[in-house]
Formats: structure tokens, C-alpha cells, sequence
């Protein structure tokens, strides 16, 4: 819905909240159930609203619990029945400035007392969090503190000791350490999202005096999507490629008119350097493991030469895929995902053509487009839009350019070969299975709630729920690497089943689309049954729950030679295969195994 992507017109959107909402459930969308706790320091009634519509529009179906006005600290401290029962998958901590009690109020504090008060306003917070974490083992997001509107000293507010907006940085400080040491646990930066809105827009006394909303309701959808933003990364649904325009969106100029030597990049003039560092911008996306594309109507030629001058950021290899012809921008848009297996909705499309853009929103509606009026608003755009948002980031996450660059070398080898199997014999594939060792807990994490098409069951998991997995006599759980003569792919496929007598329940199994069609599937299968064999399990029971992405895989477990046991009008399936004699599949893939029985 055009109406909740960003920028979104805030008053429109509370004024219009209840017939967005009764659009967005009966649109038949599939959307994954989550269920939010939200304990707040003020009311959240109208938070809760805008993030639910938020949520559905990013396909999240969301059902909530919220505290009593100002229970934050006595439901997670003393316990609730009623959010013990609720067992939320997420909990977000809705506290502000105005629930920080020991701020100081008189300059004549020593900077012993203040210090003292610090410690003491911190151990509420810990309590609370250490608390949350001991009873639910889900993940908790908790808003940092925004400064206050008022200021008696001025600017020495900001650094005295008694200082009170100095009181709420130090604590903003301890905030950010805490979720830098704890896994699962993020920060909503409202300290960043109230200046980003103003303070005299944040600050509202009527809404607070009459409502007790702690911060104006003109800015609530502001903070319900930066919240939303946060729980669509938890579970996956962040966009994952850039795909860019050249002439005037890159460089300054058009290089098939003006030449390599007339389009304007680098120092010399004010053109240039914007660019210079809207490409330096985006460089720093690709180093956090955003996927970067070319979609250009433009000679190839002329393409690369722009790419490739003297003040260029961004190099030709910086790239997963160029496409500069004279197609339509949105069949190059379809070919690329196509050609790095990934969904036309992982794409953010930038032009600085509005009408080019139009074309791909109306072609490709789940490609979200960013019209480059000014490389000031791009950037800001990219930045508040909340796409890439990062709550996790992997060694893997670091070399995903690298690993798609190498994709396209493989794709460009497989056209030498007559023979698929010839192929995927000359890649020279080593496969690595283990076990859910401790470096490998992030990265596992990361595919539960990111893979969406080779995902047979979709269950999402915590990392303290793989942590707790990895050291479980109940379960085999295995996760496999695998790299060839062009490259490391990383941790790529997982796998995980619960022991259940002689047979073996798959709970999850998952893969990369990276790696589709290589057979390590095959490889995980062999290893899955030769670990099962050695718990003297005869039987493997597989399951798959239809969504509207995981089609691809509806007849996995009948291409493994599994017996089919039954199967609903909804497409869901129950499989089973007995492992008695079964010889093992792969033919291609040399495989590093590791001890795994506990």
C-alpha cells in the first residue's frame, strides 16, 4: 500500500488508520503472525495502532499485548499472567525521557550524586531487561532517550555534570553498550528520530497533559514505522538490492552525449562532489552486504567508461549485475533477480527520471522506486526509508557482493558445458556440514528468518533458540558451507529435525537461492541420514507448509524419493522415507564431515 511506504503523509495516516487497517486484511495477503508485547512508560494506544498497519503492509500480521499506562517496569520485574500467557515473539519497551525519574534537578549536585543517580537509573533498566530475557528468550527492542525541549543553561546543559540533557546522553551511552553485548536485544533511536522531526515537533505538552502520549501524536506513524523497520529485519524482510540508474543519478551528466571527460564526478565542481558522495554513500552500502545493480538505458560501452572514471567511487566489480541496453527498465529489473535467484521485492529501483520510475511501480509493484529529485533527498530517502535496516550483520553479510559476483562467473562457466553434471563436476565443489557451533549461531539465525523460497517449513527461530538447539540431545541440527573454484558461499543450508523415537521429525530445512541447483541439498540429505542412522533412527518424517514463496520446493521431499503420507487442500504435505538402505545422493560434491553426535 502506497499510502505506508516512506515518505508517508503522518496525518492522513492517523486520520485514516481504521479503514487502512480494514484494507490491508482484506487484501489476501499471506503475512507470517507475530505476537508483540508492548510495555510502555506512556499511553501506546495509537502506537500500537500505526505499527500494526505498518507491520501487515510489510507482510507481518501482528497481535499484541500492551501494559497497563506506565506497568513497563512491574510486568517485566513482579511478572503478568497476562503477558506470561501471551508469550510474545517480540517485546518493544515504549520508555522515554519522561520515564528516566533520577534525572537531576538542581545544579548544585555533586558529581557523586549524580554519579550515584546514574547507577541507579541503569539498574532499573537492567532489571528490566535481564528480567524480560530470563522469561521469554525473544527479542526486545528498547527506545533510547530523546533530549528535552527545555534548557535553563543552555548549552552548558549538555555537558555539565548536573546537566540534565548531559544525563540523558550518558544514558543513551549505556543504552547502546547493553545492545552492542546482548544478542536479540535492539534500539529504537528516537534520540536520532526526534531531532530527524524536530524537538518542537516531537515535544507536544496538550498530548502529554490531556493523553499521556510522550511525544506529540503528529510524530506517532514517524515512530511506528522506525519500530516496524526494526521487526521486519528481525524476521527477513529487508530489501536486499540497489538497483541504480546512471547519467544524472551516478554522474552528472549524460556520458553517451557529453564523454567520459564531460560528465561531472569528483572535486572540481559542486556537481561533482554531490555525486562523489552519493557513490561513496552507496559504496558503504555494498560494504554491509547491500547487493549494488546497474539498470540503464545507455550503450554498455558507455556504461563501463562512466564507471571507470579517474573520480569514480564505484567501479564496474562493485556490481552484481550491470544491464545497460534500450529494454525496459523493468524487464531488466525482472532479468536480474532471475539471474541471482532472488524476488523482485528484495529490489529498491533509483532514477532520476520520474517517469521511468512510474513504469517499474506499475510493472513491478513490490519494487519499491526512489526518484532522484536531488542526490541530498536520495540519500535521505534510502536512509529513513528503513530498507536495509541492519539488526544482525554476519562475516557472510560482509562478502555477499563478492559471493553474487562469483555467482555470475559460474553462470557465465555453465554456458561451456553441453552436460548440467559436467558442470557442476567442474566447479570443483567442497561442502563443510557440521553442527551449530558457536560461530556459526549468528549466520544460522540470520537464514531461519531471511530464507523464503527453498524453505520447506518457514519456522522462525531466536539465536537463543539456535543456542539452545545447538546443545539439545533431542534434536541433529546441521548447517552446511559451501565453496568451488570462484568462491566461498558461506554457511548456505540448515537443517533441523527432532528425534522422536526411531524417527526423525525435519523441523526446518532451508537453503541460500544462492546455491540452487548444485545439489547441496543432496549433500545435506546424506549427512542428515548418516547422522540419523547412528541415533538408530529408521525413519524420516518431512513436512511442507505452503507459503506464497516456497512453491519451489512443494515437491522436494518426492525428488528425494520420499514417500508422500498426505496432503491438505492447502498444498500442505506429509512425507516420510525409510532409511534402512538408502544409499547416499550426492555425486558432485566432496564433503568435509564432522563428528556430531552427542
Amino acid at each position: 500500500m502506497k499510502e505506508l511506504d516512506f515518505p508517508f503523509d503522518a496525518a492522513y495516516i492517523m486520520r485514516k488508520k481504521r479503514g487502512l487497517r480494514k484494507e490491508l486484511l482484506s487484501d489476501g495477503s499471506v503475512r507470517i503472525k507475530k505476537k508483540i508485547a508492548v510495555l510502555g512508560g506512556s499511553t501506546t494506544d495509537h502506537i500500537v495502532s500505526a505499527l500494526e498497519l505498518f507491520l501487515l503492509n510489510s507482510g507481518i500480521e501482528p497481535e499484541f499485548y500492551q501494559s497497563e499506562y506506565n506497568k513497563f517496569y512491574e510486568d517485566a520485574v513482579f511478572g503478568n499472567a497476562g503477558l506470561d500467557s501471551f508469550s510474545p515473539d517480540i517485546i518493544y519497551i515504549h520508555t522515554t525521557s519522561r520515564n528516566l525519574t533520577l534525572i537531576p534537578d538542581s545544579p548544585s549536585e555533586t558529581a557523586e550524586a549524580v554519579h550515584s543517580r546514574l547507577d541507579e537509573q541503569e539498574d532499573i533498566f537492567r532489571q528490566v531487561w535481564e528480567s524480560l530475557e530470563k522469561r521469554f528468550s525473544c527479542p526486545v527492542i528498547q527506545n533510547n532517550f530523546e533530549l528535552p525541549l527545555f534548557r535553563r543553561s543552555g548549552s552548558f546543559d549538555g555537558w555539565s555534570t548536573c546537566g540534565q540533557a548531559a544525563f540523558i546522553q550518558r544514558m543513551n551511552v549505556f543504552v547502546s553498550d547493553w545492545a552492542r553485548t546482548h544478542k536479540g536485544f535492539f534500539v529504537n533511536d528516537i534520540n536520532y528520530l526526534s531531532s530527524v522531526c524536530g524537538l518542537t515537533k516531537w515535544h507536544n505538552a496538550d498530548d502529554w497533559y490531556l493523553y499521556k502520549y510522550a511525544m506529540s501524536t503528529e510524530v506517532i506513524p514517524d515512530l511506528a514505522y522506525s519500530i516496524a523497520c526494526i521487526i521486519k529485519s528481525v524476521y527477513g524482510k529487508n530489501k536486499k538490492v540497489i538497483d541504480l540508474d546512471l547519467d544524472n543519478t551516478l554522474w552528472g551528466g549524460v556520458i553517451g552525449d557529453d564523454g567520459q571527460e564531460g560528465i561531472e564526478i569528483g572535486p572540481e565542481t559542486a556537481t561533482g562532489q554531490s555525486f562523489s558522495e552519493f557513490q561513496s554513500f552507496l559504496k558503504g552500502y555494498k560494504d554491509y552486504g547491500v547487493l549494488l545493480a546497474v539498470c540503464s538505458k545507455n550503450e554498455e560501452e558507455n556504461a563501463l567508461l562512466g564507471l571507470k572514471h579517474p573520480s569514480s567511487i564505484l567501479a564496474p566489480e562493485d556490481f552484481v549485475s550491470i544491464k545497460a541496453n534500450w529494454q525496459p527498465k523493468d524487464q531488466n529489473i525482472a532479468e536480474s533477480a532471475d539471474e541471482l535467484s532472488l524476488g523482485i521485492d528484495s529490489f529498491v529501483f533509483v532514477d532520476d527520471n520520474p517517469a521511468e520510475c512510474a513504469i517499474v511501480e506499475g510493472q513491478l509493484p513490490s519494487v519499491q522506486t526512489i526518484p532522484v529529485t536531488s542526490v541530498h533527498d536520495a540519500m535521505y530517502m534510502l536512509s529513513r526509508s528503513g530498507y536495509f535496516e541492519i539488526t544482525s550483520l554476519s562475516a557472510d553479510d560482509m562478502h555477499r557482493s563478492e559471493m553474487y559476483a562469483a555467482n555470475a562467473k559460474r553462470a557465465a562457466q555453465q554456458k561451456q558445458f553441453g552436460s548440467y553434471t559436467d558442470y557442476l563436476l567442474s566447479l570443483d565443489m567442497t561442502a563443510v556440514i557440521s553442527g551449530f557451533e558457536p560461530v556459526y549461531i549468528q549466520r544460522v539465525t540470520q537464514l531461519t528468518n531471511k530464507s523464503n523460497q527453498f524453505n520447506l517449513t518457514t519456522r522462525r527461530y531466536t539465536e537463543n533458540e539456535i543456542q539452545q538447539l545447538s546443545n539439545s540431545s533431542d534434536h541433529i541440527c546441521l548447517c552446511g558451507q559451501l565453496s568451488d573454484k570462484f568462491g566461498d558461499n558461506g554457511i548456505v543450508s540448515v537443517v533441523i529435525g527432532k528425534i522422536n523415537g526411531n524417527a526423525l521429525d525435519i523441523e526446518l530445512w532451508l537453503m541460500s537461492c544462492r546455491v540452487l541447483k548444485r545439489d547441496m541439498e543432496l549433500a545435506m540429505l546424506d549427512e542428515l541420514v548418516s547422522q540419523a542412522k547412528a541415533k538408530d533412527i529408521t525413519r524420516l518424517n518431512g513436512y511442507y507448509y505452503k507459503t506464497a514463496k516456497n512453491n519451489m520446493v512443494s515437491e522436494l521431499y518426492g525428488d528425494f524419493g520420499f514417500t508422500l503420507d498426505e496432503k491438505a487442500e492447502n498444498g500442505d504435505a506429509v512425507w516420510h522415507l525409510d532409511i534402512t538402505d538408502y544409499k547416499k545422493k550426492n555425486k558432485v560434491i566432496k564433503t568435509k564431515e564432522k563428528e556430531l553426535i552427542k
